[in-house]
């Protein structure tokens, strides 16, 4: 098991202004960050990879797709551009040297049709995912989906319906991810979920009722670390949180407050109650 720290609380575009976070996380007992990835070249993300190196951290990366790349339109053009953006999302994770690539690149984040997902939707996603997939093979990347919760998309809301989506797709190199937020909103059962994703879960995000502080909301969080061991996940953990210091991140992520003391307090508290919930 590797605990990580997603750079989200920080930023959306990782630059060395960011090295001293990095070490930080480092002297905190991180085993690695994982980078979100919305713009950028090689060249770039090669430099953020040498500091990583230099400070001996690991890495996975997130993502997300907009309207313009959607693998579930009907358009095949826009279907074409969400392969091309999951293509250079699969190239810089490679460049960071990251094993996992994460997040729900399944559709666009909150556009909704007003209908639950159609069968020509779940095609289109599992025909796109699955050239993503293939080129991922080749860069040794595996591709963690995400499901969210009803009020950030339609199309997947569920641990049995990602189950299935992976299914659907049919490549060792698609797998799932388990997010502890998400599935506080959507799940009946914290065990049934995680055993519905059994072996095809390869990453998880450690993320408050609220977005705050792990260990400091409503998250069923014995049952949650309980049911991970049983299915002897020996992944990342990562810890995801939101706060107010980036306006369109926190518009996005619906933080109209603050959630936390400070960035230091969460991740230093985060990392303790992870390793604290994992020995129990």
């Amino acid at each position: 098991m590797k605990i990580g720290m997603n750079l989200l609380l920080w930023t959306t575009h990782v630059t060395s202004e960011h090295f001293r976070t990095m070490a930080r996380l480092k002297e905190a007992g991180y085993d690695g960050v994982e980078v979100p990835l919305f713009e950028g070249d090689a060249g770039h993300f090669k430099t953020i990879r040498g500091e990583m190196d230099r400070l001996g951290l690991g890495c996975t990366t997130v993502t997300c797709l907009g309207p313009e790349h959607n693998p579930i339109s009907p358009d095949a053009a826009v279907r074409k551009a969400a392969v091309e953006r999951l293509r250079w999302a699969i190239d810089m994770t490679a460049t960071l040297k990251g094993d996992v690539l994460a997040g729900p690149f399944h559709s666009p984040l909150a556009v909704f049709s007003g209908q639950p997902p159609t069968e020509d939707e779940k095609k289109r996603a599992g025909d796109v995912l699955r050239q993503a997939a293939e080129f991922a093979a080749t860069a040794n990347v595996k591709l963690a989906i995400e499901y969210l919760n009803r009020f950030e998309c339609y199309f997947l809301n569920t641990a049995r319906d990602t189950a299935a989506l992976v299914q659907r797709v049919n490549h060792p190199s698609f797998r799932a991810m388990y997010d502890t937020f998400h599935a506080n909103i959507e799940e009946k059962s914290v065990p049934e979920a995680i055993a519905a994703l059994g072996d095809r879960m390869i990453h998880v995000h450690i993320s408050e009722s609220d977005r705050g502080t792990p260990g400091t909301g409503m998250v069923h969080w014995a049952e949650t670390f309980q049911a991970l061991k049983k299915a002897r996940y020996d992944g990342w953990l990562t810890i995801e949180a939101f706060g107010r210091a980036l306006p369109a991140l926190a518009a996005a992520t619906k933080v109209w407050r603050d959630l936390l003391p400070s960035a230091e307090e969460l991740f230093t508290m985060g990392i303790a109650f992870i390793k604290k919930q994992w020995l129990v």
